[in-house]
């Protein structure tokens, strides 16, 4: 069984899932609008300009989960799935992983979103597991702080690492897909890297190295 490793965000969906949780809060009025708008955006451009600072952000997009219980978060995420995520379903996604799933390989997401907004998403798209950055949760509340390494840049690498400690899996003929410089740590370790829609900057390096580029969309 080989491993099938897929980033999250703007790979196997059409859009950016901690973006838009930020922008459904906002619509929700859990946050202050303009405040809290204006901050989700300067992170995302950030993320996507490779300059990201991770635990800024972090303290930022976990502080929301603080405020209320998790059974009132879970009610909250079921309809955010169905107002944001439905939205940018990629079926050409789907059939991709129906095409490892087929091949028998182990479908593994691997994101730096929080595992709280990815973890239904991964569920929804039936994959076999997830690794995502895990907030902390203390007497079944989120305290809006992260729990270990974040799952970002070399942290995706050391997380894998650790979840491949108890597995029987290796990196031997793995895939990982990614539309991400931000994951360039990650895909320097598999055997078939692939860029799927990338930024540029993943596009020029993808070129340039002979790896296979594709589009979902």
């Amino acid at each position: 069984m080989n491993l099938a490793i897929f980033d999250l965000d703007n790979t196997l969906i059409g859009g950016d899932s901690d973006y838009l949780w930020g922008q459904f809060l906002v619509e929700k009025k859990w946050v202050d609008a303009e405040l809290y708008e204006h901050e989700n955006q300067r992170f995302y451009d950030e993320y996507k300009a490779g300059t990201l600072d991770i635990d800024e952000f972090l303290e930022f997009s976990l502080a929301p989960l603080k405020q209320v219980s998790i059974k009132e978060l879970t009610q909250l995420h079921h309809e955010f799935m169905q107002k944001k995520i439905n939205t940018i379903w990629l079926p050409k996604a789907e059939a991709l992983l129906a095409k490892h799933r087929a091949n028998d390989d182990f479908l593994l997401i691997i994101t730096a979103t929080n595992h709280f907004v990815t973890a239904p998403i991964a569920k929804k798209l039936g994959v076999d597991a997830i690794i995502a950055t895990m907030p902390e949760q203390k007497n079944n509340l989120y305290t809006g702080k992260v729990s270990g390494t974040p799952c970002f840049q070399e942290g995706k690498v050391e997380r894998l690492s650790q979840w491949l400690k108890d597995k029987s899996f290796s990196l031997d003929e793995s895939y990982f897909y990614s539309d991400s410089i931000n994951d360039l740590p990650l895909l320097l370790k598999v055997t078939y890297p692939i860029a799927v829609d990338p930024d540029d900057t993943l596009k020029s390096y993808a070129k340039e190295h002979l790896w296979s580029i594709i589009s979902l969309r």
